[in-house]
């Protein structure tokens, strides 16, 4: 025998059940606009050196794309950083990469090939910088590098352009005062070990795999960056500006940092394209950077950061075209 169901009973279901709908339909909007084909092709994606963060977020950012967008090809390719990868984009060697603000800044001011085509698509997470020397060392500051070997990142890498600037703010000419080695995440580590260097300079999402591997066999410890030298920066000129005194929090790298802060300085990380990049294509790709957030997250720490409300701040970009009709569509 079947059960009379109340009146008030059948109401409340029936609204249940349309709730769920609506439920269902926004996050399949939020995923897949209604009766859009999701756009194919293939793009080149800029990524970084194997140990760092931009190589491993590409990677999984790469896999998120291929479940949203099954006929789209996205091509890997490693470089030196930050400033490789925007050359890269504005030149069209690449479509997509992530860069520092402050290497996109710098390759604008000088001038750089298509830099008046760069646009951007999010602003991600923060890059730390990481001075890292033997937990015995004598090196207690920026300025007790003068003298010895020091590695400082590729010609190429947004490393490279941030260690010349701390070091210059500390009083050091890196061709004259130090013995500078061009060595990033990928070898340093290692030299180190091995006493090749004294210390390298890494500027990189936390934690960086690279510096972990490092600390699991090797006693090191992180050198301050103190809050004067980044005052002295921002005095400098525009490109600095990128630059904010903050600390490495102590969840960072727990086995060397002891429960305490290191005081640092960071600068965002932006994801870019150019002007000429489908709109479409672009919309398609920041959708899926931003609601991949936290699946990308669990392995890439840094990337929990990824905020919506903070996304849309690519200075000193505009955004690209799609990226802007994405952001509206998601407006509350």
């Amino acid at each position: 025998m079947s059960k009379v169901i109340p009146r008030v009973g059948r109401r409340r279901a029936l609204q249940g059940a349309a709730a769920g709908f609506v439920a269902l339909g926004l996050l399949v909007w939020w995923l897949v606009p209604l009766g859009e084909e999701p756009p194919g092709g293939t793009i080149t994606f800029s990524t970084g050196t194997p140990s760092g963060v931009y190589q491993e977020y590409g990677r999984l950012l790469r896999s998120e794309l291929d479940r949203d967008m099954p006929d789209l090809t996205v091509k890997l390719r490693t470089s030196d950083g930050s400033q490789e990868n925007v050359a890269r984009v504005a030149s069209g060697q690449a479509d997509f990469t992530i860069a520092a603000a402050d290497a996109v800044e710098t390759y604008e001011v000088n001038g750089g090939r298509g830099a008046a085509g760069l646009r951007g698509v999010a602003r991600l997470y923060d890059d730390y910088v990481q001075l890292v020397v033997p937990r015995d060392s004598s090196i207690h500051s920026v300025a007790d590098l003068r003298g010895r070997r020091v590695a400082i990142g590729p010609p190429e890498s947004g490393v490279r352009l941030i260690a010349d600037r701390v070091l210059g703010a500390a009083g050091i000419d890196a061709r004259k005062d130090i013995t500078p080695e061009p060595d990033g995440i990928g070898t340093a580590p290692d030299r180190l070990r091995s006493g090749g260097i004294d210390a390298f300079f890494w500027s990189g999402g936390l934690p960086t795999e690279g510096v972990r591997r490092l600390a699991e066999g090797f006693s090191l410890r992180f050198v301050p960056i103190e809050p004067e030298l980044v005052t002295k920066l921002h005095g400098k000129g525009d490109v600095t500006r990128y630059y904010r005194a903050t600390n490495m929090p102590e969840s960072a790298y727990p086995t060397v940092q002891n429960g305490s802060v290191v005081p640092t300085m960071a600068v965002s990380n932006l994801l870019i394209t150019r002007a000429d990049m489908d709109p479409r294509l672009t919309e398609w790709v920041t959708r899926t950077v931003i609601k991949s957030r936290d699946g990308i997250g669990a392995h890439v720490h840094s990337a929990q950061l990824v905020d919506l409300r903070t996304a849309i701040y690519t200075d000193p970009l505009q955004l690209h075209e799609g990226a802007r009709r994405y952001y509206r569509s998601v407006k509350p």
